[in-house]
């Protein structure tokens, strides 16, 4: 299947040839991509603000507005996933890795260096927690759920490929289909791949720093090596085994062993002080999720917004292809409202009880008790932030066990998801790829991985794929008039037939017809 389509022969080469580069040319790749990254952020910093929180608008006025009700799929279609196995399977795609490295360094991170006022201080404290909520709310999931929207409408509601290039059929028509078409799923797939791998390579920097700690693994190439071995086999069964099987299954022990340490540290930490960072915290982000949505320094230089929040927004587009065509595929039969309620609200949620765990507990061992040390530790080597956070509770032990057990979870899991996308992208859109396909994708994307640990390349990839998404950004803005487009002529056709109906049972009940005809 492979080598008859375009989309994976030459997605797969553009991917193999950066690889290279990130292998034989590193520092020159680093540098060039860095300079371009940074004129992209310096010069539409703007755009990605502007943009992101436009997807945001889109995704509230969409939930609250008549076409909450419009189901994404035909009117018998009923959810394929229970609930909570549907929130499952599409939180451990796309944040779960990100919590468990972010949840303790960004905190800390930002109480340090805070995007206002000075570090270190009981305020720079409220500051951090507020811009963490941010970067991992509302914004963050809306840039998932406008792409993951587009999708699940056009695939179960008019019957077309599980491809990035469906969402533009309003616009482009039967020009999905040609070259046009695939240029845009050939770059979907392309930034897909380049951004898996380098998220591979970083876990595995994690899980390894994890070893090491805990039970003093060497942390050197060849157990990154092996980790990345084990793992690449447990998701390619996984892979193998069927979505049904494998992610679903995955997915919900996850959830299980996340809440498990979340409720472990909410106890064992200073519990009273976590639900009033969660309370005020969640307070001060609504307040003021407009202002930080647009704020950009106009007279003064600010890096600290370029270096964050527009990274941010530019890193989660890189996996916007990936994580909306999964969620897509896991939502059909679900209204839209019913949908952007789970893809948006219920996992900003958890993300703010998540940080309000971690990142709460992590404040108050550093500004409440003084133990400056662990800022030190995270400053050193953020892989191991989370286990040298654990020093500080008692049972660090079985905590720091957990963790690697949800890290590897998280991880197959991802990797898992990730294969099964690729599989659907070189299968011209099937919602069911062959094994074939998704062997070929998850080894390719392992054995990539493997190469940049080896080389020292994966930073370097990673800047690639965050400075060439910008393109797929300009992509969303148009996805938003598409999906637009499409709802409001699908609202008033439907509005259309219901009148037409009514005015055929007026003149029914008046005689004026009858009852076997079709003339109205």
């Amino acid at each position: 299947m492979v080598g008859k389509n375009v989309v994976s022969i030459v997605s797969l080469g553009l991917t193999l040839v950066f690889i290279i580069l990130g292998i034989f040319f590193n520092e020159w790749l680093n540098s060039v991509f860095s300079s371009l990254l940074n004129v992209t952020i310096d010069s539409f910093g703007w755009f990605y603000l502007v943009a992101c929180f436009l997807f945001l608008v889109l995704c509230l006025y969409f939930m609250f507005s008549k076409y909450g009700n419009i189901k994404l799929g035909k009117s018998s279609d009923r959810p394929e996933y229970s609930t909570k196995s549907w929130l499952a399977m599409l939180f451990s795609a796309a944040m779960g890795c990100g919590l468990v490295f972010w949840g303790v360094s960004e905190p800390v991170l930002h109480y340090v260096t805070p995007p206002i006022g000075s570090g270190s201080s009981a305020q720079s404290a409220d500051t951090s927690m507020k811009f963490v909520f941010f970067h991992w709310g509302l914004n963050a999931w809306a840039i998932y759920a406008i792409v993951a929207l587009g999708l699940a409408y056009f695939q179960f509601k008019k019957d077309l490929p599980g491809l990035i290039s469906s969402i533009f059929y309003p616009v482009l028509k039967d020009k999905i289909y040609g070259p046009l078409g695939k240029t845009i799923d050939i770059y979907a797939t392309f930034i897909t791949a380049i951004g898996v791998s380098t998220v591979l390579g970083v876990t595995t920097l994690q899980l390894a720093g994890g070893l090491n700690t805990v039970w003093g693994v060497p942390n050197k190439l060849s157990t990154q090596i092996i980790i990345l071995l084990v793992v690449t086999a447990c998701f390619l069964i996984s892979a193998y085994s069927g979505l049904n099987r494998g992610v679903k299954i995955l997915s919900n022990l996850n959830m299980i062993i996340a809440f498990s340490l979340m409720l472990l540290l909410f106890i064992l930490g200073p519990t009273s002080q976590i639900m009033r960072i969660f309370v005020n915290t969640t307070g001060e982000y609504l307040r003021d999720i407009v202002p930080m949505s647009l704020r950009l320094q106009t007279f003064a230089e600010d890096k600290w917004i370029g270096a964050w929040t527009i990274f941010y927004w530019a890193w989660w587009s890189t996996w916007a292809p990936f994580v909306g065509t999964f969620i897509a595929r896991i939502s059909k039969g679900r209204t839209i409202r019913e949908f952007l309620v789970g893809v948006l609200v219920i996992p900003t949620l958890i993300n703010f009880m998540w940080f309000s765990v971690f990142g709460g507990s992590a404040l108050h061992i550093i500004q409440d008790l003084k133990q400056t040390a662990l800022v030190e530790a995270i400053n050193n080597d953020m892989t191991v932030a989370l286990f040298s956070f654990f020093d500080y509770f008692p049972f660090s032990s079985v905590l720091s066990f957990i963790a690697i057990l949800l890290i590897t979870s998280f991880f197959v899991t991802s990797a898992d998801s990730a294969t099964y996308v690729l599989g659907m992208f070189g299968g011209n859109g099937t919602l069911n790829p062959s094994n074939r396909i998704k062997m070929i994708w998850g080894i390719f994307i392992s054995a990539s991985a493997i190469v940049l640990l080896i080389s020292g390349g994966v930073t370097a990839v990673q800047t690639v794929a965050t400075a060439i998404a910008f393109p797929f950004y300009i992509m969303m803005v148009i996805m938003c008039f598409c999906l637009l487009k499409a709802v409001s002529q699908e609202n008033k056709t439907a509005s259309q037939e219901k009148r037409a109906s009514i005015i055929e049972s007026h003149k029914y009940a008046k005689g004026e017809i009858t009852k076997n005809s079709n003339t109205i």
